[in-house]
């Protein structure tokens, strides 16, 4: 089966009892034990959930691993991985990061439990490896300046001092790239982004092909109960379904309006890989003024969904990054991410036109 047909089909044929298209939610927390030590693979809900099995092993075959841990956030997600660490660990990270995981990077070592460095490039990746390295946290294409680097070649130049390569997939999805099969150790999205896509539902996933490390993520998420509901997860499922016919429109649409945008004389730069659906542009004038003019794109946090949005990083997502840090990289307050949705390109960039005039 092609993905999109194997997406199509998730969670269907589940209920053979009674033939159901659509998986059932069993919201149950708790099962029945048909008899001493003996139990039907369920327990608790925090566990394991036969919503969640169904979303889980989607997840796992949509990433090319072996394990995947459905959470309740893309932070949890975050959080859930670095648990895996011992107090003392020292990572990499790429510059360019989303403003919540910068601050929990800040937090974990205001309290003395990581250390972190930042780097631009691979080749100030190689100049930095040691073998105190415990892992390499990317953003591929980073948050929200669009820079992407090369998974491949991190994951080599990671190994070669055993550390792990963790890899934020939450922009281009494992549709438009698959970390683990280049080499990464575990891929991690904000599934309240792409994945799900309505703006409506908040979640995350941690997937690994590394079986024993799979063991123990599942093992830390039933000791710390980062849970998805299975409400969460049957919605979550649902909206896998329509994630390739959903990422293809808007991929198409964004590489219209960040066309549209390079001609126009109020936008400075343009900041697009040429894949995916975010964009991130530099303009003239005011901001305020810009964000009033809309009429289609909402100003408002997250991405991903079926509405195109507008983002001040500076002042929204990116708001806990000291402004010295932020730009010394080139985030700077004239610079508006734009999270394309499945509106008809033409009417976008109208929008988009009329207001930066």
């Amino acid at each position: 089966m092609t993905m999109t047909t194997y997406l199509a089909q998730l969670g269907n044929r589940r209920d053979p009892q009674t033939g159901a298209i659509s998986m059932p939610i069993h919201l149950s927390t708790t099962f029945e034990h048909p008899e001493l030590g003996r139990s039907t693979g369920f327990d608790y809900t925090r566990t394991k959930n036969p919503t969640r099995q169904v979303l889980e092993e989607g997840l796992a075959e949509l990433e090319g691993g072996t394990h995947a841990v459905a959470t309740s956030s893309g932070m949890s997600a975050i959080q859930l991985v670095f648990g895996l660490y011992p107090v003392g660990s020292h990572f990499l990270v790429t510059r360019d990061v989303y403003g919540g995981s910068y601050r929990y990077f800040a937090h974990l070592e205001s309290t003395g439990q990581a250390t972190f460095d930042y780097v631009d490039s691979c080749e100030e990746l190689e100049s930095m490896i040691t073998d105190r390295v415990t892992a390499v946290f990317l953003e591929t294409p980073t948050n929200p300046l669009m820079r992407e680097i090369s998974i491949a070649e991190v994951s080599t130049i990671a190994s070669s001092v055993g550390a792990h390569v963790i890899v934020d997939n939450t922009f281009l999805t494992p549709l438009r790239q698959r970390p683990l099969d280049e080499g990464a150790t575990i891929s991690l999205h904000s599934g309240t982004k792409y994945l799900t896509g309505h703006n409506d539902l908040l979640a995350g996933a941690v997937i690994t092909n590394d079986p024993g490390l799979g063991e123990k993520l599942q093992w830390l998420a039933n000791t710390t109960g980062p849970t998805l509901s299975p409400f969460d997860s049957w919605l979550f499922v649902r909206s896998l379904k329509t994630l390739p016919i959903r990422l293809d429109r808007q991929e198409a649409t964004a590489r219209a309006v960040a066309d549209a945008l390079a001609e126009h004389e109020a936008v400075t730069e343009v900041f697009y890989p040429g894949r995916g659906a975010m964009i991130s542009i530099k303009v003239t004038g005011s901001i305020a003024t810009i964000l009033s003019r809309l009429n289609l794109f909402t100003y408002a946090e997250s991405l991903g969904g079926v509405e195109s949005l507008i983002t001040h990083p500076v002042t929204q997502t990116h708001a806990d990054i000291p402004v010295e840090i932020r730009e010394s990289y080139g985030l700077t307050d004239d610079l508006l991410r734009l999270s394309i949705g499945l509106e008809d390109p033409e009417c976008l960039i109208a929008d988009l036109t009329q207001a930066l005039r």
